[in-house]
């Protein structure tokens, strides 16, 4: 039973009013609108018809802190009662200078000099730019499955076709390795990692490049390729062959920063310090910023013109950005490692439950549940059963009519995405799961 958020909503603005004029008037680039938002709080959304929504997906791992975190809202007003803009780049301003500062307190190792852009994508592509200055390499190697944007650099690095389809050439000197998927993994045979992909890098280098290196593009959980959690040694194997290279390794963490895995960064896992460091979605709670973040040599490769963002670092945003860093600190992230260790464990008992959970995996409150057809045919690369998306779709729904938004993603479109904000409670996640076990119980 859906519940009411608030009953002060225009009476002459309904759900289908909005989708409509989405289809008239924006460009038709989403795949399947999901509940419209007229006002959302905490980890619940209301629509314009008075429903209400338990958002386990935070718009793509962005409201870390919560939608409309009172302490965020506050910092971005008092901030807009001073000034909005003034170019990042053109007038130094306090929010900017304070929250660079920030970064370098708790950004791994010796990370200290940040750029700010407007998103991920344009933090994924400064990192490119600041990794072929620095090293004079032009070649860079990224994982089959991944996602690290949309815009043509980005896209080139991106190891999935769905979202080239006719939007080639995107730049050039790219190559793919094979990522660590242990459950649809030829070499491991959907048994535990044996860390042999990481040694293929070496063969890729070998074989699909020209001996140019300028960096290694990762993914420390890959998001949109179905959170797929990398073993233990694996980053650590792929930063020693491309350091060896003369290459930088670059470690994306848009997706799995700001406490989501439970550690403010998700290579906070791992005994790897990256070389630049994207950053983005929860990086200020919903107001757009991205950044990039690298040592100081590596950084200062860049010279006056070499890169440059009108909006990048807007002092509203950065303002959110450094309340949003203080509101992680103060708990989110011990909250997202405790409840993410009872999800852990209760996404187990469901994946022994029900033969179409093929696996379940992931750090913290970055989680995800594979769906399969246990009875068909064996799926991709003749390893593990094959993938069962309309299965996930129709979960999907079936949460979405219980008042549960969800995500639904991977390489295969067959994976269910928890990726709440982090204040949720486990009341709310216990009603999730309870959700999905409903949904398999009723389609078996």
């Amino acid at each position: 039973m859906r519940e009411t958020m608030s009953q002060e909503h225009s009476p002459q603005t309904t759900n289908s009013e909005i989708e409509d004029q989405y289809e008239q008037y924006l460009m038709p680039i989403w795949k399947d609108l999901d509940v419209p938002i007229r006002r959302a709080e905490g980890c619940t959304v209301e629509d314009f018809d008075g429903n209400e929504y338990l958002d386990v997906f935070s718009g793509i791992a962005v409201t870390n802190a919560g939608h409309r975190n009172d302490a965020v809202v506050e910092a971005a007003k008092d901030q807009l009662d001073e000034f909005i803009h003034g170019c990042s780049y053109l007038h130094p301003h306090q929010p900017a200078a304070e929250l660079a500062k920030r970064l370098a307190e708790i950004t791994p190792g010796d990370l200290e000099k940040s750029f700010f852009a407007n998103s991920g994508t344009e933090a994924v592509e400064g990192a490119i730019k600041l990794a072929r200055k620095y090293t004079g390499s032009k070649e860079v190697i990224a994982l089959e499955m991944s996602f690290h944007g949309r815009t043509l650099g980005s896209l080139a690095l991106t190891g999935n076709k769905g979202y080239k389809n006719e939007m080639a050439p995107t730049i050039n000197d790219v190559a793919h390795v094979a990522p660590p998927y242990a459950y649809r993994c030829q070499l491991c045979d959907g048994g535990p990692c044996s860390n042999d992909c990481g040694d293929r890098l070496e063969q890729v280098i070998q074989t699909h490049t020209a001996g140019d290196l300028a960096a290694v593009v990762v993914e420390p959980v890959m998001g949109e390729g179905g959170i797929i959690v990398p073993p233990e040694g694996w980053l650590e194997r792929v930063q020693e062959i491309t350091h060896d290279h003369g290459g930088l390794l670059i470690v994306d963490e848009v997706q799995a920063g700001y406490g989501r895995t439970g550690e403010m960064w998700a290579s906070d896992h791992f005994d790897v310090v990256p070389d630049i460091m994207p950053q983005a979605k929860g990086i200020a709670n919903g107001l757009p910023l991205g950044a990039f973040t690298a040592r100081p040599e590596i950084a200062d490769a860049f010279e006056s013109g070499d890169h440059l963002s009108t909006f990048g670092g807007n002092p509203v945003a950065c303002a959110a950005a450094l309340e949003t860093i203080e509101q992680l600190e103060a708990g989110l992230i011990d909250n997202a490692r405790t409840q993410g260790e009872w999800l852990t464990s209760r996404l187990e008992e469901l994946e022994a439950d029900h033969e179409v959970i093929g696996d379940t995996r992931g750090l913290g409150l970055m989680q995800g549940i594979e769906l399969i057809d246990a009875g068909g045919e064996t799926g991709p690369m003749d390893v593990a059963p094959e993938p069962d998306a309309k299965l996930a779709k129709k979960v999907s729904h079936h949460l979405r009519e219980e008042g549960i938004v969800i995500g639904v993603g991977g390489f295969h479109g067959n994976v269910l995405r928890f990726q709440p904000p982090l204040s949720i409670s486990r009341d709310q996640l216990e009603r999730t799961v309870d959700a999905i076990d409903d949904a398999l119980s009723a389609k078996e």
